[in-house]
C-alpha cells in the first residue's frame, strides 16, 4: 500500500504528509528534514505480512527522534528489524551507537527512545513486528541490539529479510503471506536470541526456529551442487539424524523441501523471458539439478507437463 508520494503533493504541505505518514506507519516521534522544502521528497510504502508488516522509504535527507515523551504516550509496542537499501543511516539507542549501510541490520525497540538519521537521503527498508508476537522479554532485545552482527544468523536474515522488502507489494498479496509474515518472526527471534547469547532461551528458541531456518537455509543455496544433508546440518551444527527427525516430526521431507525448491526456482525461469530462450539443461543445472533426465521426469511429476512444454506455455 503506498502511504505517501511527495511528487504528488504541493510543496508547501510535504514536510507535515511525511510526518504524518511516518507516524502512521511506526509510531510517534519527531521528524527533522536536513533538505530544503524545495528540494525534499519522500515515497512510503506499507505492506501487512499477516499480523507483522514491511515498511519501505525512499526519501531525502531526514533524521527521527523518539523523546521519552513519545514513549510514553499510548503507542503499540513494536521491535523493528530494518537495513539501508541505498545510503548510510545513523542509529543511537540506550547507548550503542551504529552506523548503518551495506549488509549491515538494524535492531530497534520502540518502546524506548532512540534516534535515527539519513544524512545524504537513501532507501530504509524494515519490518515491523509486535512484541507480543515476537515473544521475548524485552531486556534480551535490547542486549541483542549492539550484537546482530556477532551472530551466525546475520548473514541468513540480512538475505532472507532483503528478498522479503524487495518484493514486498507481490508478496503481500500472495495467499502465503501470513505464513511468510510468521516465519519471518521466528528468523528474528533466532537472531536476537543468538545475538544476545541469553542461555535461558538459546536452546529452546534454537529449536523452536530450525525447521524455519533450514527451510530458509535451502532457499539461498539451490544453485549449491554441494548442498546435502551434511552439509545442511553442519551449517546449524545438529547431527543429519537429528535434521531428519526434525523435518519427519513436521511431516515433512528433507529431500523433497530441496526438490520442491529446486523445482519452483525452475519453474519460474522457464516461464521468463530470458528462461524462454534457455535450453532446458542449462534451466535444470541453474536450479541445481546434475541430471536433466532427473529433473525432467521430477518436473512432470510435479506440474503435469514437461519443462519443454512449460516452457512454450503462451502467455499473457
Amino acid at each position: 500500500m503506498l502511504l505517501l508520494d511527495t511528487h504528488d503533493l504541493p510543496r508547501a504541505d510535504r514536510v507535515e504528509a511525511f510526518r504524518v505518514a511516518m507516524q502512521e506507519a511506526s509510531v510517534p516521534c519527531r521528524v527533522d528534514h536536513r533538505t530544503p522544502p524545495e528540494r525534499m521528497y519522500a515515497r512510503m510504502h506499507l505492506f501487512p505480512l499477516g499480523r507483522a508488516s514491511v515498511f519501505n522509504t525512499d526519501a531525502s535527507a531526514f533524521g527521527l527522534i523518539r523523546t521519552a515523551r513519545h514513549v510514553r504516550r499510548e503507542s503499540p509496542a513494536v521491535v523493528v528489524l530494518a537495513f539501508q537499501a541505498e545510503g548510510r543511516g545513523e542509529f543511537s539507542q540506550l547507548g550503542h551507537e551504529q552506523l548503518v549501510q551495506g549488509r549491515d541490520l538494524m535492531l530497534v525497540d520502540l518502546t524506548a527512545p532512540y534516534s535515527f538519521g539519513c544524512s545524504v537521503g537513501g532507501g530504509s527498508r524494515s519490518f515491523q513486528v509486535l512484541h507480543d508476537q515476537l515473544g521475548l522479554p524485552v531486556d534480551v532485545v535490547r542486549r541483542a541490539s549492539p550484537r546482530l552482527r556477532a551472530s551466525r544468523l546475520h548473514g541468513l536474515v540480512r538475505t532472507h529479510l532483503g528478498q522479503v522488502c524487495t518484493r514486498a507489494g507481490e508478496l503481500s498479496g500472495d495467499p502465503g503471506a501470513t505464513t511468510l509474515g510468521t516465519a519471518t518472526v521466528e528468523l528474528l527471534r533466532a537472531l536476537i536470541v543468538s545475538a544476545a547469547g541469553d542461555p535461558r532461551l538459546t536452546g529452546p528458541v534454537r529449536d523452536q526456529t530450525l525447521l524455519t531456518r533450514v527451510r530458509t537455509h535451502i532457499g539461498q543455496h539451490l544453485t549449491d551442487p554441494h548442498l546435502t544433508p551434511e552439509s545442511i546440518a553442519g551449517a546449524h551444527a545438529v547431527s543429519v539424524r537429528h535434521l531428519y527427525r526434525v523435518f519427519s516430526d513436521a511431516g515433512l521431507s528433507l529431500e523433497q523441501e530441496v526438490i520442491g525448491q529446486r523445482l519452483e526456482l525452475a519453474r519460474a525461469q522457464l516461464a521468463s523471458p530470458a528462461g524462454r530462450r534457455r535450453s532446458i539443461a542449462a534451466v535444470a543445472r541453474s536450479a541445481g539439478f546434475v541430471d536433466p533426465s532427473h529433473f525432467g521426469r521430477r518436473f512432470r511429476l510435479a506440474y503435469g507437463v514437461t519443462p519443454r512444454e512449460w516452457q512454450r506455455c503462451p502467455r499473457g
